[in-house]
């Protein structure tokens, strides 16, 4: 057969190229077939059913519990539970510590839980704080909820309270986390933002969902961005039931409050440091537990009697509302401390399995139904992550009493039970492991009695309906300080997404049912038409405002474990500098003497200086506050160094105390900076005692509108 000369600009080989193409597009066409488009389709669930409502879970009346028949809700958390691994699918960054908890007297009348019985006993804890959004890789100090989780290991069992830095959830029935979660993490075209919720898909479901709107406010606040894990609150956000051993139960809801004060980051350092030091946050925890600056928590509960349950102005089951302390004030219970780091990352941080539905006799669940879903999703969630229904046999996991049940194999399996008889009841092994009765002490779990008698319903409370009276309440009891953050916070985050009418819905329909105000000026920044008036009519609330929202009010009043920069060069007074290290010392304080280089400095009488770092290695954004010490030389260096001078720049734009000796006052004076009361200057103990008053107050607030025009 005559051979065929290939055509102009192909080799010979190019026929088999063309039919291996031709091979590849026909599955590329192949695969069409699973391609989806939702434009002008009804919802329907896996198994091809159309849904009617995907808004309510399933419940015994709008008020009972959630019923586990509910097979919509349950296949759409089953699937969103197991949609990454090994990762967590939110909560994936994160970081934690043993310690233990100890209760300051007996709470018997409150609660038949053991661990709050004695006050000489120490519970050991694992706590795990983490970022919701972002991957393991994201950052520490992006703007997000920070979740806030405790395992007791109690002779009772492990008592896990799931929480967060945030008392409210952006959602009221556990069936639409998956959309929540879906609408705040990157978008799945191109996976971005990373650790973020500035983006179209977040601010279009909000929008959506009025619900959100309180939760969203407090993501908008300076809550957001925590100076430090050890300076968050943290919430149990739903109702719980305590109760005593005569069985009589109260509502509670849980508050863990910081003994080192509530306070946060400004935005433009939070943005600094996502990028000069990722791990900020985790670092300053690991260093303060290393140092002996143990972080405290004291927990505490608000009570309502169960006569009480109708008397507030919202429902104690919706997970979107709070109990103004004002109303019921926190009864503390005891606290908590940090005194240990983990071995190993993996086995313990990564490993550790917290789940909501771990509870001990003492303790029960409300009809919440954001709390009801919880209870089923992260026990699945577990199963999935940590390769199987054994995760509780991981030696972070498991409790401090022999576990014995007719559980047994499964993958990971480490006990190796003895004994014949794998069920209950049985003879063969003498009736062993048995039931224990319930009981006022070492009892076995009862729960609680609670009267249901309703319909089985797909159903909203109408108790559930308002959405934005807290949310304004929160924004009334802002200061002034606090209101223009989140103003800045919702304008920086609405300016990112691409879709005008989402901006314009989130703020004539959301904003503006909050606060004209706030709408009016982030419509302003975003150029949008202002609103006039507000859509949905809300009802008189009893609180003008809640002093115990704004974080202003919930400073320690001291300067313990914060860090403060000492800035230094060639010919530097060292008498100066061991004035100051004594003051900071004596208040709990840390200083670092920073260098042009990591290298030591000649003082002043020359002798040699060790330094701790560079400026340039631990910029201004690591420290709470920064000194200059007098030394001509010294000065005259810093004074030509761009990265000193940057320092003190950046560490006053971001509001920070700034003392000065008086030879430095020169640096002020050359970058055109105003004195307040918190740029110090002068070389006495007065000046030292007013450069401590200035750090106690966390930021220099009335340097705000000033600091913006300065470049840093």
């Amino acid at each position: 057969m005559k051979k065929q000369t290939p055509e102009p600009g192909k080799s010979e080989m190019a026929g088999t190229d063309t039919v291996d193409r031709g091979n590849t597009n026909a599955k590329l066409d192949s695969l069409e077939q699973f391609r989806t488009d939702a434009t002008g389709q009804a919802l329907r669930t896996n198994q091809g059913v159309k849904v009617s409502d995907n808004q309510n879970t399933l419940k015994a009346g709008p008020r009972g519990p959630s019923l586990l028949e509910d097979f919509i809700m349950r296949e759409k958390i089953t699937h969103f539970d197991h949609e990454r691994i090994p990762e967590r699918i939110v909560h994936a960054r994160g970081t934690a510590a043993h310690g233990y908890f100890q209760a300051y007297e007996s709470h018997a009348a409150l609660t038949k839980a053991g661990f709050l019985q004695d006050p000489s006993q120490q519970t050991p804890v694992f706590v795990r704080f983490s970022t919701v959004q972002g991957p393991r890789g994201s950052g520490d100090t992006v703007r997000d909820v920070r979740g806030f989780a405790v395992k007791f290991y109690t002779e009772e069992g492990n008592f896990d309270m799931v929480g967060n830095n945030m008392p409210v959830f952006f959602i009221q029935d556990a069936i639409k986390f998956p959309d929540f979660v879906h609408a705040v993490k990157p978008e799945p075209h191109n996976e971005i933002p990373t650790g973020g919720s500035a983006h179209d898909t977040f601010w279009d479901f909000v929008s959506l969902v009025p619900e959100s709107a309180h939760m969203v406010l407090w993501t908008m606040s300076d809550r957001a961005i925590p100076k430090s894990l050890r300076t968050m609150e943290g919430f149990g956000i739903h109702t719980f039931r305590l109760i005593n051993a005569e069985g009589q139960g109260v509502f509670v809801k849980f508050h863990w409050k910081p003994k080192q004060g509530v306070c946060s980051l400004v935005w433009d350092e939070a943005q600094k440091l996502a990028g000069k030091d990722t791990d900020f946050h985790r670092r300053d925890l690991w260093e303060s537990i290393e140092m002996g600056d143990y972080p405290e928590w004291e927990l505490g509960v608000q009570i309502i009697p169960e006569e009480d349950e109708h008397k507030f102005e919202f429902d104690l089951l919706d997970p979107t509302k709070i109990v103004p302390e004002e109303l019921v004030p926190v009864t503390p219970l005891g606290k908590m401390v940090l005194n240990r780091n983990p071995d190993n990352y993996f086995a313990e941080t990564e490993q550790v399995a917290f789940c909501p539905g771990h509870i001990v006799p003492g303790i029960d669940f409300s009809n919440d139904p954001l709390l009801q879903g919880r209870l089923f999703s992260y026990t699945d969630t577990q199963i999935s992550r940590l390769g199987g229904p054994n995760f509780h046999e991981l030696p972070i996991n498991r409790a401090i009493m022999p576990i014995h049940n007719g559980q047994r194999d499964a993958q990971h399996r480490v006990s190796i039970d003895k004994g014949r008889a794998s069920y209950e009841p049985n003879s063969i092994d003498g009736g062993w492991p048995k039931e224990t009765p319930a009981g006022p002490k070492d009892g076995g779990f009862e729960t609680y009695p609670e009267r249901v008698e309703a319909h089985k319903v797909r159903e909203r409370s109408e108790s559930f309906g308002d959405h934005f009276s807290q949310a304004s309440l929160f924004f009334r009891s802002m200061s002034k300080p606090e209101q223009e953050h989140i103003i800045a916070a919702y304008s920086f985050e609405l300016g990112k997404v691409e879709r005008e009418y989402i901006r314009a819905r989130q703020v004539n329909e959301i904003l503006a049912n909050i606060d004209l105000e706030l709408a009016k000026r982030v419509a302003e920044n975003l150029g949008l038409p202002a609103p006039t008036a507000a859509t949905v009519k809300t009802k008189p609330q009893t609180l003008p405002e809640s002093p115990a929202l704004s974080q202003m009010n919930l400073l320690s009043g001291d300067i313990k474990t914060r860090k403060v920069a000492i800035l230094v060069a060639n010919g530097v007074d060292s008498k100066a500098i061991d004035a100051l290290k004594a003051v900071l010392k004596a208040e709990g304080a840390h200083a670092k003497v920073l260098g042009p280089t990591s290298a030591p400095v000649k003082t002043a009488d020359g002798k040699s200086l060790p330094v701790d770092a560079s400026a340039e290695g631990l910029p201004s954004v690591a420290f709470d506050a920064v000194w200059v010490p007098g030394g001509e030389a010294s000065v005259k260096a810093l004074s030509g160094d761009g990265v000193a001078l940057h320092f003190l720049l950046e560490a006053y734009k971001h509001l920070k105390a700034i003392g000065v000796s008086s030879d430095a006052k020169s640096l002020i004076d050359g970058l055109k900076l105003d004195l307040d009361a918190g740029l110090i200057v002068g070389d006495d103990d007065a000046a030292r005692q007013a450069f401590v008053a200035a750090i106690a107050q966390h930021r220099v607030w009335a340097r705000e509108p000033k600091a913006k025009a300065v470049p840093a």
